[in-house]
């Protein structure tokens, strides 16, 4: 057989079709019949609602039912995972609206431009209420509370115990952080399709829906209407882009199933652009840091208080700054003590969820800036602060404060290969020559190490299936929507079964073909679903073994993998095809398939070490990113194309945050970025040169030595950026800025700091930390390994 596919570049099986316009996508189903949704929304962040009059709306053309909540009955709940259960959220608004942009009631037409105009004639009274949209305003003595019972608007919290990470210190380094709401701005936003069944049919009901989970999908519908889990079915067809929004079942979700039920009519709706910038953001965390360190600049200990932003009805993404950002909050770093309190806090905003990372991207830029001050305190060069405090190769298994359990690391090898490749001396030089002339176009070089965590869930489940033609259908448990999994997992078959990639037919993300999965997040893809796919060729290549043995007539340990079949070792022509295979286990009554449930070994961590390179106009404040290195290590790589894709994209959208992105409220709850006007996300043309790298350290995780990469690059990049930018003003006496640095910002710090009034980094964070439950009693528990 000829070489193994394993570890080449190979173009994704996936792209010809997208390219072609064959893709279908959930708003490209329109069957004859089906009626189209479109929702009330409140324009208030904080109201009661005293009365809702739909009936001039019922009296529109088209309109065939117009529902507020107490018309469908449905209870309140979680899109994701329940967090506090008091703050549970009603699918249509009952009683009080919290946040803009809160359904409160759906209007079904026979067309939507029907639905639309409709929604215009639906007449909503409110009293309005105090709002309270800043998260650290939001836990302040007498804010308004978004719910009567849960006081000081904390949905979570939790806090080490009692002592004093930073005793014995020499220095100690302390920053107030601020890590910005982000809209996650998928290209294509919520859609779904509901069509009813019934008892004498094959389903209750049947979703067409754009998610990233289907199987979770299925689970919480048939939960939610009582239906048995095998009485639902979702279909995901192609996504376009999810990033962590469409994990779950949003709210408008069940309201359009429970609709479709009450009318037995099929269902059609897609989010507008303006409701997708409402309805998934993620970040959001203000973070207090203090880093203790010895006089050769060894850290001994590390205090962190953050406040995480659960917008309205405790959104999840408020609880991360309890769960993955406390667990990856020592980095790839030696740190003896940690002290960490952490509060989910409910702000009149949308509710915040995941996106590209989910809290540990907010975990290494809290850590990589005050390592950055920490140098600039003790008169060290940025690279050897790290390199006196990095975890050595022969630490591991290691084990860190907060209880993680990293698996494998070089996280020296990462850095000095990040700082050769960006031709780190040479730079300083530059930057130096630059600052001995005067130049008002400062440059400035920024870097970060980190360590995340992948993997998650309990495993994966995966099947091939050889017919009789000697073609090959893979299926898994994953839900790819641009990972590029048809590609990745097909060549894991191919190198297993000797079978060409066109022989392979890859399908997904329906759970009537897929009976179980846990579908893609969290980086999880490759080293679950790909081993459960491995499995499942190793048990096909074992039955297959057997089989071609009784058809040559030799032992089963003779035979090898050959280019479309099984050979005799060493004897030439002695050759049975797949094909041939397969007919003889159909002929024997049972066909040659295999499926197979990995359970994986626990998570793994990916690491790596970003170089970024930027000017700044210091003059105008505007900064341009020049150069980014970005050095990624995922354990063994299957294919390095789709890992530098992964790469490229999340250096994309870590340099955007930095740089650029940002969703901002203004003080009565009204979205101010709420378009693409002004929400500035970057087009190409402006993103950085980027070399992209890798170092291999496999794990013994999984049998593939897979780490996950979809969201590595973006934990790396966002801080390298920040502190690039901080760096070239720090001759200037600028020690830190908040993210995003755009030009405003950047300007005004460049001449408070000619004026002498740069405002201190640093100052008291709330009060509430100290009264906060300690970790691992049961107020806390539940989310402490979200």
């Amino acid at each position: 057989m000829a070489g193994s596919l394993l570890g080449n570049a190979v173009r994704r099986i996936e792209d010809p079709e997208l390219l072609r316009g064959q893709g279908t996508f959930v708003d490209n189903m329109r069957p004859d019949g089906a009626l189209f949704a479109a929702f009330v929304r409140t324009p208030f962040a904080h109201a009661t609602v005293t009365g809702v009059d739909t009936s001039e709306a019922m009296a529109a053309p088209g309109v065939v039912a117009v529902y507020v909540a107490a018309d469908l009955g449905l209870e309140p709940g979680f899109p994701f995972f329940p967090t506090n259960p008091l703050c549970a959220r009603p699918p249509l608004a009952d009683g009080k609206v919290r946040f803009v942009g809160e359904a409160v009631a759906v209007v079904l037409a026979e067309t939507s431009a029907q639905a639309v105009d409709a929604t215009e004639l639906v007449d909503v009274d409110y009293e309005p209420l105090d709002a309270v949209v800043d998260m650290e305003a939001a836990v302040a003595p007498g804010a308004p509370l978004q719910f009567d019972d849960v006081p000081g608007n904390i949905a979570h919290g939790q806090r080490s115990p009692d002592g004093d990470a930073l005793a014995g210190a020499a220095h100690v380094v302390r920053v107030r952080i601020e890590n910005q709401r982000l809209a996650v701005a998928p290209m294509e936003g919520n859609a779904l399709l509901v069509t009813p069944g019934s008892p004498d049919q094959d389903y209750d009901v049947t979703l067409h829906m754009s998610t990233q989970m289907p199987h979770m999908a299925q689970a919480s519908v048939a939960k939610a209407f009582g239906f048995a889990k095998e009485r639902v079915r979702v279909v995901a067809p192609h996504v376009g882009g999810a990033f962590g929004g469409k994990a779950g079942v949003p709210a408008d979700h069940m309201v359009l199933v429970a609709s479709a039920l009450k009318l037995r009519r099929q269902v059609s709706w897609a989010e507008t652009r303006s409701e997708a910038m409402l309805s998934m953001h993620g970040r959001g965390q203000v973070q207090y840091v203090e880093l203790g360190l010895d006089d050769d600049g060894r850290i001994t200990g590390l205090r962190c208080r953050v406040v995480g932003d659960c917008g309205a009805y405790a959104g999840f993404g408020g609880m991360l700054a309890i769960g993955p950002t406390y667990m990856m909050a020592t980095g790839v770093y030696e740190v003896p003590r940690l002290e960490y309190a952490a509060i989910a806090a409910l702000t009149n905003t949308s509710p915040v969820g995941a996106f590209r990372g989910a809290g540990r991207p907010e975990a290494a830029a809290m850590l990589e800036r005050v390592m950055d001050l920490a140098a600039d305190d003790l008169g060290l060069d940025p690279a050897e602060i790290r390199r006196r405090n990095l975890l050595a190769p022969d630490a591991f298994p290691y084990t860190t404060p907060s209880g993680t359990t990293y698996d494998t690391g070089d996280y020296a090898h990462a850095l000095d290969e990040a700082l050769r490749i960006a031709g780190y001396d040479a730079l300083l030089a530059e930057q130096a020559a630059r600052r001995e002339r005067g130049d008002t176009t400062a440059l400035g070089i920024g870097m970060a190490c980190y360590v995340e965590v992948t993997g998650g869930g309990s495993g994966e489940y995966g099947v091939v299936d050889v017919a009789t033609d000697g073609t090959v259908t893979v299926r898994a448990g994953t839900s790819a929507h641009g990972q590029g999994h048809g590609t990745s997992f097909a060549m894991i078959v191919a190198d297993r079964l000797g079978v060409p990639l066109e022989s392979i037919r890859f399908e997904q993300s329906d759970t009537a073909v897929v009976p179980r999965g846990q579908g893609t997040g969290g980086s999880r893809s490759l080293q679950l679903g790909g081993s459960a796919v491995s499995g499942a060729a190793d048990l096909v290549l074992a039955r297959g073994r057997e089989i071609a043995a009784g058809l040559l007539e030799v032992n089963a340990d003779d035979l090898e993998v050959a280019d479309g079949g099984l050979r005799v070792a060493g004897v030439p022509g002695a050759t049975v095809s797949w094909a041939d295979v397969a007919a003889a286990a159909a002929d024997d009554g049972s066909p040659l398939r295999a499926e197979h449930d990995y359970a994986g070994k626990g998570a793994t961590f990916p690491f790596g070490a970003h170089v970024a390179v930027v000017e700044v106009d210091t003059e105008t404040g505007l900064v341009t990113p020049l150069r980014h290195v970005a050095v990624d290590d995922c354990g063994r790589i299957v294919n390095p194309l789709l890992v530098a894709g992964q790469q490229m994209g999340g250096v994309a959208q870590g340099v955007a945050q930095a740089l650029w992105e940002e969703f901002r409220y203004d003080e009565d709850g009204n979205p101010v970025t709420s378009s693409f006007v002004d929400y500035a996300i970057p087009a190409a043309t402006e993103m950085p040169a980027m070399t992209l790298a890798n170092t291999v350290t496999e794990t013994s995780q999984n049998p593939l030595g897979a780490k996950g990469i979809g969201e590595s690059a973006t934990v790396g990049s966002t801080p390298a950026v920040q502190n690039a930018v901080v760096d070239a003003l720090s001759h200037l006496g600028v020690r830190h800025l908040d993210m995003p640095l755009k030009p405003d910002r950047v300007v005004a710090a460049v001449r408070a700091a000619a004026a002498g009034t740069l405002p201190d980094p640093w100052r008291e964070p709330p009060e509430p930390f100290a009264a906060l439950p300690v970790r691992g009693e049961p107020s806390g528990e539940e989310v402490s390994n979200i």
